[in-house]
């Protein structure tokens, strides 16, 4: 069964006059009655029976009217809803966040402010490759290592300070070495962060051991943990936000080059991508006042 010989048949069926049921149509008769009959011939049932000059439905043909007709109209439907679903997916984006996440949750704030239409997902999910962008983080990002899967990227550098109470024994101080610290403890980022995890691969490069005396999974409560004293913590330079707490002070640290990565990749996955290269873009540029150091690759 095709779909105009469907739409021929209810045609006919509402009106039971094959002339004006042509006329609806704007064919010629003997095509519309050509229709229906070959559309019986493949029911293998009668669906209209003569009636002095006119026509009626048959049992058969009733019921088949009624089974197609809510059918026919959902079909027809279709393309619409089609289309309202993919303008509705071409306006939601899906981020993934899986470092940096204080940083991209403000971009998204601030986004959201000029674009309200726009339906921005975070999530924290490493499992899952089902985003329009994945940010992610390396002490040294390697794009030749790299197999996860991207049609365009973005990598930005960023150095990490020891945040350490701003008290006698470290203010007149601009830089140190974590061997200068003694016996200092460290306040650590909470869980198996990608974050955390560079942290101790910079310590391990250079045979430093920290010991942990707090952990929170909160930036802003390491700030308050650094201030009052209860230890030092590795502190990102644009990420994190800015250091504002006067009791807390950034060192620079001298044994290697403490920094890392924060790479965007970009899907585009979209059958109109406008939104999600809007976004991009935006991210591309947020806060350019920010010390970060471009990568290119």
């Amino acid at each position: 069964m095709e779909l105009t010989q469907l739409k021929y048949f209810l045609e006919v069926a509402k009106n039971e006059h094959v002339t004006q049921s042509a006329k609806n149509l704007c064919i010629v008769q003997p095509a519309l009655t050509q229709a229906i009959h070959k559309l019986e011939d493949e029911l293998g049932v009668s669906l209209f029976k003569t009636s002095g000059r006119n026509i009626k439905l048959t049992e058969s043909g009733k019921f088949f009217y009624e089974q197609l007709q809510p059918i026919y109209n959902e079909m027809v439907a279709l393309p619409k809803k089609l289309q309202e679903v993919a303008n509705q997916q071409n306006n939601n984006i899906k981020l993934n966040v899986l470092a940096a996440s204080a940083l991209f949750t403000n971009v998204v704030i601030e986004y959201k402010q000029t674009h309200p239409n726009i339906n921005i997902d975070m999530i924290q999910n490493e499992e899952t490759d089902l985003s329009d962008f994945c940010v992610r983080t390396f002490s040294s990002y390697k794009p030749e290592l790299d197999n996860f899967r991207s049609d365009e990227l973005f990598v930005r550098s960023e150095k990490i300070f020891l945040a350490v109470p701003n008290i006698a024994k470290y203010k007149k101080l601009d830089s140190i070495s974590l061997f200068d610290l003694g016996d200092e403890k460290f306040i650590r980022l909470y869980g198996s962060k990608q974050y955390r995890k560079i942290c101790n691969e910079l310590c391990e490069k250079i045979g430093f051991r920290t010991e942990t005396t707090f952990e929170s999974d909160n930036s802003a409560a390491i700030k308050e943990a650094v201030a009052g004293g209860i230890g030092v913590c590795f502190w990102p330079e644009v990420t994190w936000g800015k250091m504002d707490h006067k009791k807390v002070k950034l060192l620079e640290i001298t044994d290697t080059e403490f920094k890392r990565d924060i790479v965007v990749a970009y899907r585009r996955n979209k059958q109109n991508s406008i939104h999600t290269d809007e976004f991009y873009n935006f991210m591309l540029n947020y806060d350019a006042k920010k010390r970060w150091k471009k990568k290119n690759f």
